[in-house]
């Protein structure tokens, strides 16, 4: 993986930082679309260092922040996502108040012209900007042109189905498909966080689980799914995980992510994991009793080995 430098202003950056090749976006997902994006900033300029623009929070969590979590990728996991495409460079600006009432002059001119100093850009042909998204790609180029910039606009990058989208991804997860998810995506589906303590029942059931808050992270299907595990030292673990709301237990406001992993045996407490799911193997059901359960945990388990046994060194 390429290591990567993350800037959060755009503003006094060090020289290293400015006269990038830049491509725009909210890259949700970092899915194939958002990857012919960047592979267009690092071939239209191979002698400039492939740069992302984006911005955080999601321009939709300012000015929605009612809606239901929706995000496919946090902070990290973009980022780790946009190294891997061999990305250099991201600006991660704060999308505030106060920025998303920047003109569109005011962006092109004074954010990406003087800030970062970005000598090509690149974007697709819906990139919206400024002050209530006033401007649009046409505006972007005669800037752009007007300021010696150069500018790629690349064509959204579709299959069978139409044009790969973040919102696309989202409903098949919502659906419990995330293997055709992950076709999208180009890798699966993951949800990284931190392991809190929970009730301890899973220990008692005999499978032990780490727990994680989907906190911004879009709700997939709710129900049970094979996952690998990527631990704190970047090393693999095969597991199974519940999706939902614990209804034999006791059912909760808020959706819970539970890894149960297999051949393992430590404390995971305030450890963060990216866990991601390979199959959707049932939907979330309510038990009568936690024996019933417990042996459904157990059928789950096997199930989700073979799954995972059958996928091989692909789900890595």
């Amino acid at each position: 993986m390429t290591a990567v430098q993350i800037y959060r202003d755009w503003r006094a950056l060090p020289e290293r930082a400015r006269g990038a090749s830049v491509a725009l976006g909210n890259f949700d997902g970092v899915h194939l679309g958002h990857a012919g994006v960047v592979r267009a900033a690092q071939t239209a300029r191979p002698d400039l260092v492939p740069a992302v623009l984006t911005f955080e929070p999601h321009p939709r969590e300012l000015f929605r922040p009612n809606d239901p979590p929706f995000r496919l990728t946090l902070s990290e996991e973009r980022a780790e996502a946009l190294a891997n495409l061999g990305v250099r460079l991201i600006y991660e600006l704060r999308f505030d108040r106060n920025f998303s009432e920047l003109s569109a002059e005011a962006f092109v001119h004074e954010v990406l012209h003087r800030g970062i100093g970005a000598r090509h850009l690149v974007c697709g042909p819906d990139f919206a900007f400024g002050h209530r998204r006033s401007g649009d790609v046409r505006y972007l180029a005669a800037r752009a042109e007007a300021l010696g910039m150069g500018l790629t606009v690349v064509p959204p990058v579709s299959d069978e189905q139409g044009p790969i989208s973040a919102s696309r991804i989202r409903r098949l997860l919502q659906s419990g498909e995330p293997e055709r998810a992950a076709a999208l995506l180009g890798r699966p589906w993951a949800i990284r966080g931190t392991v809190a303590k929970g009730d301890a029942l899973g220990r008692k059931l005999g499978f032990p689980t780490a727990n994680i808050a989907l906190g911004r992270h879009l709700e997939p299907a709710r129900g049970v799914y094979a996952v690998s595990v990527t631990m704190p030292d970047k090393s693999k673990r095969l597991g199974v995980a519940n999706i939902g709301r614990r209804p034999t237990i006791k059912e909760g406001l808020e959706s819970l992510l539970e890894v149960y992993l297999f051949d393992f045996c430590g404390d995971l407490y305030g450890a963060e994991l990216s866990v991601a799911l390979h199959a959707f193997l049932r939907p979330e059901e309510k038990f009568p009793s936690l024996d019933a359960l417990a042996r459904q945990i157990a059928a789950d388990a096997r199930q989700a080995r073979a799954v995972l046994d059958r996928l091989g060194p692909s789900f890595a």
